[in-house]
């Protein structure tokens, strides 16, 4: 039986859209728990301090397989059930990583763990296909400033959970979150009938397919893996820089400079409502140039705190707002394949990511924090030049209106609401 049509503007009311930020936030701190704790658990487990470094990796390595052979299943499937599935299935993960026996164990079980926590990969396109067109952005933009806090917040709630209970507690307590928000999502989502029904193998398929067809997708992909890029260079790069003289920063300090991160919390929330009312790639453009003044700052920040912070501030807002915004477009380009377009742009972004932080070690050895705020101003130069060139062409997702629903792709999306408004206020006889 076919579930029943749920109208966008009916379905996502703020109380579902905050626990879907809650949800998000919850499932992306699952990759970040171990990685304060990495000296406290290589001693209980009597490992070396190399082996228990492994920990952040199979979590991630584990992600990116979830995010690659399970996010696109978000197209094929009720997630009314698949999210609370994911999130059951990664409370056992988290469940076996308190009570890992050995190192070994842990290594197992936090790769299983990366598979199942998903859930923010799943509960974003999601969002967007609950939410009305109006306010497609703004949704968004609380569900990924969900993820953004829960990234920030991990690290901080992993010590404080673990300096009173043991590192084994911090596990524990995320399978019970875990459980309760299964049972609350699966009681808050309405039904929605999957977009397109295709067997496993075409859906994988599919998402290299649905990047090729569409040429926004693929400059928003380079947008997208370039803004992680830089984020992770900057953030990794930073934390050599403050562990060296004149600063020489324990650990413990460094990681609070990653509170300052949290201004991108709230950019992400305006950034939503900026691609509603048609901004989208203005404020990309603004928030490339934003970026390109945070490493113009940081490269005067060698010796003083004060600008360093500012720096963070800047970079934080400026990256966090234009990954929102891209986001949000891709999500414009089909109803019916946004967990594949997701699963597109997180695999672009990893990517962007796991290159950024490369750079860093190597531009460090190379030539310090000179060399790597010249890089970090070359790839915010390539970015605006990306962006200069798509955005009165590549970059514009373009649809068709009529009464206010898309229907084909015959003009800018930019255009779309002015063209509603004016088939509405048209006399009768005018309408097709």
């Amino acid at each position: 039986m076919a579930a029943p049509r749920i109208e966008p503007s009916e379905a996502m009311s703020c109380r579902l859209t905050l626990l879907f930020a809650l949800a998000a936030g919850a499932a992306i701190g699952n990759l970040y728990w171990a990685q304060p704790l990495l000296g406290f658990i290589a001693g209980d487990l009597r490992a070396a301090t190399a082996t228990a470094g492994w920990l952040v990796t199979a979590t991630q390595v584990g992600y990116a397989v979830g995010v690659l052979l399970l996010v696109p299943l978000g197209d094929v499937l009720d997630r009314r059930r698949f999210v609370p599935v994911m999130l059951l299935a990664s409370a056992a993960a988290l469940l076996l990583c308190a009570l890992a026996p050995s190192i070994g164990v842990l290594l197992l079980a936090l790769g299983v763990l990366g598979v199942t926590t998903i859930s923010g990969q799943l509960l974003t396109p999601l969002a967007g296909d609950l939410a009305g067109d109006t306010h497609r952005g703004r949704v968004v933009g609380v569900v990924g400033s969900g993820t953004l806090t829960g990234i920030l917040a991990s690290r901080t709630i992993s010590g404080f959970v673990a300096s009173a209970a043991g590192w084994r507690g911090i596990f524990a307590l995320a399978a019970v979150v875990a459980v309760l928000l299964a049972v609350l999502l699966y009681r808050a989502i309405p039904p929605l009938a999957p977009r397109t029904r295709m067997p496993y193998p075409q859906v994988i398929a599919s998402v290299g397919a649905v990047v090729m067809r569409e040429r926004a997708a693929r400059w928003t992909l380079v947008l997208g893996a370039t803004g992680f890029a830089v984020f992770s260079l900057f953030w990794t790069a930073l934390t050599f820089l403050l562990s060296c003289p004149p600063f020489r920063y324990p650990v413990a300090v460094i990681g609070v400079f990653g509170l300052a991160g949290l201004a991108g919390v709230l950019s992400g929330l305006h950034g939503g409502r900026l691609h509603d009312r048609g901004w989208s790639l203005p404020a990309t453009g603004a928030a490339w140039v934003v970026a390109l003044g945070a490493f113009v700052v940081a490269a005067f920040a060698g010796r003083s705190v004060a600008l360093i912070i500012i720096a963070i501030i800047m970079i934080d807002v400026a990256l966090q707002t234009q990954a929102l915004l891209n986001r949000a477009r891709l999500f414009a380009l089909s109803h019916e394949a946004r967990s594949r377009l997701n699963t597109a742009l997180a695999t672009g972004n990893f990517i962007g990511a796991a290159i950024g932080s490369a750079a860093a070690t190597t531009l460090w050895s190379a030539g310090g924090w000179t060399a790597v705020t010249i890089t970090g101003t070359a790839l915010c130069c390539f970015a605006l030049a990306v962006w200069a060139l798509g955005r009165r062409g590549p970059l514009v997702i373009c649809l068709g209106v009529t009464d206010g629903a898309v229907t084909d792709r015959g003009e800018t999306f930019l255009n779309r609401a002015t063209s509603a408004r004016s088939a509405r206020s048209a006399p009768k006889s005018n309408r097709p």
